[in-house]
């Protein structure tokens, strides 16, 4: 019995000016699904990942989750939905630790942010919350240094700690292993492959290593539209893929 589709884009559309960058893009991620999207630079990958949570409006299409429209809900709603992406944690809390930042999504979630002032020990099971998935996320020993501080893998896990802060049941990586070393981007994704199998998790990444070895599917988008959906061996055997993306015999 397949897994229920969680969330879903149907012929979605965008342009800008004459740039067409998101052309009847449709795809299905199932419950628990470790998916990947990838293509050439400027197949228009990020912006279907800004499309879905509501970053950018679609000109035509649509998306929903678990079943409901949500192509005109507010990207804020969306993740209270879950619905979730990453950004880069050194841009948004640098001299926070990472228990507090953690804490202070929690607390988001909770619609107790605005009471942060007061300080954590306010915050018992927020902060309780917290340190369990950093704990979870082999963050546990680092939780009190300042975020500045760490080891860029470990910024980026971080990332995804502040994303499961929300509870997501959709969460979208948006090239999670760039600028980390090749010996920590592997522990970086045995992480996400180890994320509970409730979430499901699409993820763009260039290291077709990585993404031959995490992803169960692979989404390849050409020019705003998606060339082929598949498994990870029909991808790499594909001979559009190799043409357009592999670079010939150098990935088989």
């Amino acid at each position: 019995m397949s897994e229920p589709i969680v969330l879903r884009t149907d012929a979605l559309r965008k342009r800008f000016g004459s740039l067409e960058v998101a052309r009847d893009v449709s795809l299905s991620l199932p419950r628990g699904c470790r998916h990947a999207l990838i293509g050439p630079n400027g197949a228009g990958k990020t912006t279907l990942i800004n499309l879905i949570t509501g970053q950018l409006k679609p000109d035509s299409g649509t998306i929903s989750l678990e079943g409901e429209d949500i192509t005109a809900t507010p990207a804020a709603t969306r993740v209270r939905r879950g619905l979730t992406r990453t950004f880069q944690i050194n841009t948004l809390f640098p001299d926070l630790t990472p228990l507090e930042a953690v804490t202070l999504a929690v607390c988001e979630r909770q619609r107790t942010a605005g009471q942060f002032w007061r300080g954590l020990f306010a915050h018992e099971e927020a902060i309780d919350e917290s340190f369990a998935i950093l704990t979870q996320l082999g963050l546990g020993d680092v939780a009190t240094r300042t975020t500045r501080t760490l080891p860029y893998g470990q910024q980026r896990l971080l990332e995804i700690a502040l994303a499961l802060a929300t509870r997501p049941r959709v969460l979208l990586l948006d090239e999670p292993a760039a600028g980390v070393p090749k010996d920590e981007s592997a522990v970086l994704f045995d992480v996400i492959s180890a994320l509970p199998q409730d979430i499901s998790v699409l993820f763009i990444e260039h290291d077709m290593d990585i993404v031959f070895r995490f992803a169960t599917r692979i989404v390849v988008l050409v020019a705003g539209g998606v060339l082929l959906e598949a498994d990870p061996e029909t991808v790499r055997t594909d001979p559009r893929v190799r043409e357009v993306y592999l670079g010939g015999a150098g990935h088989a």
